[in-house]
């Protein structure tokens, strides 16, 4: 394995639109890469893709949100052999939620190739499930390193025969104390593999480690333009993906638009979406790379023109549009690369005027959230669904200035003004209840305002936003703004035994990495903990569910079974826990304000300083996982 690096650096600007067909994928993954709907690749995929096809290793420098997945996924799979039965590429991912997340990109551009199988392995998966499919023969796995070092250490996991190793969001990795981790990983690999580093920043640990496990590696920068306008008012809504268009229909009732982009991932989804628009009464058509320039013209001429109000499109299909119309971008998908974005929100605000973007995410989504901020360093301002009320008001709004501009029209006001004069005569109904019918005739089947006690979507997306955040949160060990990073207030606590402690060099993020991933508990749910000499004293929910127990029946810490059982000298019962009542200073107690990682993958990690597997142990077998 080489020690030196003479890594040759490559900036890529952005150039002449090239296709996926250009690069040199295998049909295939081209064929996967069509029926997705994506039509040119990334700055970083345009420049990593042919590298990696060529067999050099690849150190890649790119912010979250630039398409970095495709960029390895698309040549690992083009040059991957079929019918191996141990795994041919790694990816190491620093959370369980990117970890399932690359492993669906995985599926989705193999899902042409035959018996090309991909096995995500993260804490808080049973193991049982992991094991089965290892046995049964996988090509791919992607995991998280407590988890994937667990299986190394168990022999469970073969990587003799690897040829393509990830390291995703390496300086990610680092920062979340897995570095002795990734080093252990890497050194169980073979040496002619190739190895491609993703990595926003080149701390001198991610140098180093590129300087020792990785051979001459080309070096690619990713310049991004991330600058957007500040007459740009820029929002969100958290949405689940089924909410998407009762959300939007609910936006486009109150929100004052003259002309509308709403932009979508793939070709097959702008047709959907207008021809669902236009079901509902709006004038929209769509647009892609897939259509004829003088259909596309012809198209565009219409939203100029106020023909159309809303076109659905692409990122491709809307290069260089620019209509004075626009003043409303919705990114009903929001894009995979910051670039994208930039692009798409700078459909609108032309020549210095005021412009409106809304972007739909969704609670798995809010990475991407944070890196459009980040990167462009202008906040989104999150947006609650417009309430029945508030569409209610903008209906009977809209209806009052109709009748006002009715009114205007005085000539044909006078010839109905007889009409309706002689049905009063004929029929003895007030002229009141008249109008009244004649608003019923021209309203149509639907109902002028909607019912508030039946509004379901509110609740809905309220919930889904606000569950799918904190499980996003849960996942990944988020740090935002939260007071609350103690046990409920005033919930009932059960103090737990666990069979490692100070002399094995434990601390207590490592327990609650541990029993949150494998047991599916979340940060609020751990009280005080305290660590003595041979065992620790953990605080659980009393009701927590009995299945909890089960699943951290086989979980391990610094490589010692932990053996968890209700404390008996507690006397297994509850107590009250207080958001201050945390325990003793003494005995390692959990302290949240120091350590606020416990929700990420450090599942079963040894302790630092040292602390890795040790695979000469001779009861690492001492008990296999159950099924």
């Amino acid at each position: 394995m080489s020690t030196e690096n003479t890594s040759t650096a490559e900036t890529v600007d952005e150039g002449p639109v090239v296709t996926f067909a250009d690069l040199g994928l295998s049909d295939q993954v081209l064929k996967a890469v069509k029926d997705i709907g994506y039509e040119t690749p990334s700055a970083i995929q345009e420049a990593t893709i042919p590298t990696l096809l060529e067999g050099r290793d690849v150190v890649g420098l790119a912010q979250t949100g630039t398409g970095k997945t495709a960029a390895f996924a698309l040549p690992i799979l083009s040059r991957m052999e079929s019918g191996s039965k141990v795994p041919q590429a790694l990816v190491l991912s620093p959370t369980r939620e990117l970890a399932l997340q690359v492993c669906e990109a995985f599926e989705q551009f193999a899902s042409h190739m035959k018996h090309v199988h991909v096995l995500p392995v993260y804490g808080g998966q049973a193991y049982g499930v992991q094991l089965s499919a290892l046995r049964r023969g996988v090509d791919v796995v992607v995991g998280t390193p407590g988890r994937i070092m667990d299986h190394i250490a168990k022999g469970t996991l073969d990587l003799s025969e690897l040829k393509y190793l990830v390291l995703d969001e390496a300086d990610e990795m680092l920062k979340m104390g897995f570095a002795e981790d990734v080093e252990t990983i890497l050194a169980e690999t073979p040496d002619d593999k190739q190895v491609a580093l993703f990595s926003a920043t080149m701390p001198a640990q991610i140098r180093r480690i590129s300087q020792q496990y990785l051979t001459d590696p080309a070096e690619i920068t990713v310049k991004t333009k991330t600058k957007t306008a500040a007459n740009i008012t820029q929002r969100y809504l958290m949405v689940s993906y089924p909410q998407k268009v009762d959300a939007l229909t609910r936006i486009l009732e109150v929100e004052d638009f003259e002309g509308m982009i709403i932009f979508v991932r793939t070709k097959s989804e702008t047709e959907t979406l207008a021809e669902k628009l236009r079901a509902r009464g709006y004038a929209a058509a769509a647009i892609s790379g897939d259509v004829a320039q003088a259909q596309r013209e012809r198209t565009v001429n219409q939203l100029k023109s106020g023909k159309l109000d809303i076109l659905v499109a692409t990122d491709v299909a809307a290069r260089g549009l620019d209509v004075d119309r626009i003043t409303h971008v919705v990114n009903f998908d929001i894009p995979v690369d910051i670039e994208s974005y930039v692009h798409r929100i700078g459909r609108t605000g032309r020549a210095g005027r005021k412009g409106d973007s809304i972007s739909f995410v969704t609670p798995r989504e809010r990475r991407l959230l944070a890196a459009i901020e980040r990167h462009t360093k202008q906040p989104l301002t999150q947006m609650q669904l417009p309430t029945i009320e508030d569409v209610n008001e903008t209906r009977l709004t809209r209806f009052d200035d109709a009748i006002t501009a009715a009114l205007e029209q005085q000539d044909r006001i006078s010839a109905f003004r007889d009409v309706i004069a002689h049905y009063v005569r004929n029929h003895d109904v007030p002229a009141e209840d008249v109008s009244a019918a004649l608003a019923v005739v021209a309203q149509g089947e639907d109902p002028l305002l909607l019912d508030a006690e039946s509004d379901e979507l509110s609740a809905r997306v309220g919930r889904d936003g606000a569950s799918g955040a904190r499980r996003d949160r849960d996942d990944r060990g988020d740090r935002g703004d939260r007071e609350d990073r103690g046990p409920r207030r005033s919930q009932l606590m059960t103090a737990y035994r666990i069979e490692v402690g100070r002399r094995h060099r434990v601390e207590p993020r490592q327990i609650v990495g541990a029993l949150a991933n494998e047991g599916g508990l979340r940060r609020d749910d751990f009280g005080a903990i305290q660590i003595r000499p041979d065992f620790s004293i953990v605080e659980l929910p009393t009701d927590m569910d009995a299945g909890v127990l089960d699943r951290l029946s086989d979980t391990r810490i610094s490589g010692k079974l932990i053996e968890i059982k209700p404390d008996r000298r507690g006397g297994g019962g509850g107590r009250r826990f207080d958001r201050d009542d945390r325990g003793p200073r003494g005995g390692g107690r959990y302290d949240r304000d120091r350590d606020d990682r416990g929700g990420r993958d450090r599942d079963d990690r040894g302790p630092r300083g040292g602390g890795r597997y040790d695979r000469d142990r001779d009861d690492r077998g001492a008990r296999k996982p159950r099924h």
